[in-house]
């Protein structure tokens, strides 16, 4: 079998514009894997594409000794292996400095892009089968806090976790994808184990997408698209924690979040937000839109990743990245049209 998977893209060349169906076929669990093994949603697209590239390249000299899909993933996994070298591991703010304060201030300078994982819109990711227990696993497996987590692996440790773990491969596969041993892969597996053992990654699970929270998120666009601070209060969880990447300052606690949104406060820059739902790492998300300019009229300002347990909001996650739109096929405006990657209603 011709091995294109460690052979570097010739800079000059490119697929065309419709690439194999058969590689296509692939996208959507190669993004969901890419994006586990980066913790970034724009390097996982960068990484799925440079592996489609390197699979067509390659594809009139694949034999078939192996299957087609696991071909690609020794090419996506050679591809996010190169991606890691040297990189600095992503994190979320919580893993990097104390809960602070809801000061009057300003959020002070935004740390690089590259220090924090990133969110996931789950149209990108999750498998299209309706196997429900297949769709159950994949959902678990993007959850911010698990993603994070995995970050904390050696990019080998974490690539034996994740197709061991969470694809289900068996040790030989996953030691003949990465060219190893069988004893090497246990060993990894046991390693990785371990480490994922030491942290917690319980703090995003959420609750069924059951009627109750439905009615739940309602009332919460309801009272954030009115600023309703009293009505807030009562859907926000006593302990509820609250992160704003690329800032590293993220609270803990209902009366300090309450707070930062007051009058004076940053976080009173929200008055008057329009909310468009959809779902990201395995989740409840919004796109938030902030009124801009003299005209007022909308713009992108936030990705808001909900977490919802026990009838209450108990985790704010609001990425301050509006790149994120495009590339999640959220529209310019909350009331334009909506892009391939979708928005609607959570129905988890």
């Amino acid at each position: 079998m011709t091995d294109l998977a460690t052979q570097p893209a010739a800079a000059d060349a490119a697929a065309p514009g419709g690439l194999d169906p058969r590689l296509e076929e692939h996208r959507r669990e190669l993004t969901a894997y890419s994006y586990r093994m980066l913790g970034s949603a724009f390097e996982a697209e960068d990484a799925v594409q440079e592996t489609m590239i390197r699979a067509w390249r390659g594809l009139s000299g694949f034999d078939g000794r192996a299957s087609l899909r696991s071909w690609m993933y020794r090419i996506a996994t050679n591809v996010c292996l190169d991606m890691l070298k040297g990189r600095n591991r992503r994190a979320l703010p919580m893993d990097l400095t104390a809960a602070g304060e809801p000061v009057a201030e300003a959020l002070g300078e935004p740390l690089d892009a590259t220090a924090w994982v990133e969110p996931m819109a789950d149209s990108r990711v999750l498998p299209s089968s309706a196997d429900p227990a297949e769709t159950a696993v994949a959902r678990e497996s993007i959850r911010l806090a698990f993603v994070a987590a995995l970050q904390y692996l050696p990019p080998r440790q974490r690539a034996v976790l994740i197709l061991r773990e969470v694809l289900a491969w068996s040790a030989a596969e996953t030691a003949e994808l990465l060219d190893t041993s069988v004893a090497s892969v246990n060993s990894a597996l046991q390693r990785a184990r371990a480490t994922m053992g030491s942290r917690d990654t319980t703090d995003d699970r959420p609750d069924p997408m059951n009627e109750a929270n439905r009615a739940l998120l309602e009332r919460y666009v309801a009272a954030f698209e009115a600023f309703d601070m009293e009505a807030l209060v009562g859907l926000i969880a006593e302990d509820a924690v609250q992160v704003m990447p690329p800032f590293a300052l993220w609270m803990r606690g209902r009366d300090d979040i309450i707070m930062w949104m007051a009058d004076g406060r940053p976080g009173a820059g929200c008055r008057g937000s329009r909310l468009l739902p959809f779902e990201a790492n395995g989740q409840p998300a919004f796109a938030a839109y902030r009124p801009s300019g003299p005209d007022g009229l909308h713009q992108p300002f936030s990705i808001q990743v909900l977490h919802v347990e026990d009838d209450r909001i108990v985790g704010f996650s609001h990425f301050l990245d509006t790149n994120l739109f495009p590339l999640f096929g959220l529209p310019r405006h909350p009331d334009g049209p909506v892009g391939p990657a979708g928005a609607g209603a959570p129905t988890g």
